[in-house]
């Protein structure tokens, strides 16, 4: 099984228009599609879609939380949350012909001392059944920038394999704790070690050093152009094909969810990553985040390219 970690949950909504946005008018909405949502129930969509076993886990609260619960368990996907006395936060996502996606994010109520405490406390138990925790997203407010390194440490005393997908002090101090994976972009990694990555070389050689740190698969989001792995067999590159993309956001998550498959499958570092760049094109293909269509993601790997990246010397 697969737990998914989302710290900041969120219900997600998406108005699909059919008219461009025009400010300061009143627009009408055609479709409204209301989301269990945070990067991590994301992940969790599309790790159940890949046919893997999974459980959705974080902090949550108020109606909205209750509300996100419900939704999460409609789309198949079992919760164990904790509870906060504060209420979840929605964020949404418009939808027009000529903006393509624009996305507003509410900053969600903050989380005390005590509730985090409680949480991490029971984290051991959540996830004892699970091979592979994801944790994903940003922290919520009131919480300190080591609450992934504290999770991640955590996870792996109970032995378990762990997927980080966050950013800036909270991706640097979850960093070491030695995490099995992470999947920042160009600009997180190049925050990370403080350079400038001019070249594919430059972008692989960031990798190699966090990698050296102890993490041992850096997978570096490239966007449209696929997906870089780092780890102990080499350094690889993954292209998709060039496909029209509806909504992009959520692709990155469906990523990490195809990699902790990946991972619970013993798939190759190669398969994995073909795999996850397929995965990742599929759902750039749905309307909806957090999901894609398994048939079109078939086609898809047949036509994901990898080659092997040369390392400087």
């Amino acid at each position: 099984m697969i737990t998914t970690v989302t710290l900041n949950a969120s219900i997600d909504k998406a108005y699909h228009m059919v008219e461009d946005i025009k400010g300061g008018t009143v627009m009408r909405v055609a479709k409204i599609h209301n989301s269990a949502g945070g990067k991590g129930l994301n992940v969790a969509r599309v790790t159940r879609l890949c046919g893997s076993k999974v459980q959705a886990t974080g902090l949550v609260g108020g109606f909205n939380g209750g509300y996100l619960e419900s939704l999460a368990e409609k789309d198949g996907i079992s919760c164990d949350f904790g509870h906060i006395a504060g209420e979840t936060r929605s964020c949404i996502n418009i939808l027009d012909p000529r903006f393509g996606s624009t996305e507003f994010l509410e900053p969600g109520s903050p989380v005390s001392a005590d509730e985090l405490e409680t949480y991490l406390a029971d984290v051991p138990r959540i996830i004892a059944n699970s091979e592979v925790v994801t944790i994903s997203g940003s922290l919520p407010a009131g919480v300190g920038a080591d609450a992934y390194q504290r999770l991640i440490a955590l996870c792996k005393k109970e032995g378990k394999l762990v997927i980080l997908d966050s950013s800036g002090e909270a991706l640097r101090c979850g960093i070491e704790a030695g995490p099995t994976m992470i999947k920042p972009n160009k600009d997180e990694i190049e925050a990370l070690c403080g350079v400038r990555a001019q070249s594919l070389q430059d972008v692989v050689a960031c990798a190699r050093e966090l990698h050296g740190r102890g993490v041992a698969n850096v997978v570096i989001s490239l966007g449209g152009e696929g997906a870089l792995l780092v780890c102990d067999e080499g350094s690889f590159k993954a292209a998709p094909p060039k496909v029209e993309a509806v909504n992009v956001v959520g692709c990155g998550d469906s990523m990490v969810a195809a990699f902790a498959v990946a991972l619970e499958r013993r798939l190759s570092p190669t398969e994995a990553l073909m795999y996850a760049v397929a995965t990742a094109t599929a759902s750039a293909l749905s309307p909806n985040t957090g999901e894609f269509d398994a048939t079109v993601r078939e086609g898809l790997l047949s036509e994901v390219t990898i080659e092997t990246v040369e390392e400087r010397s």
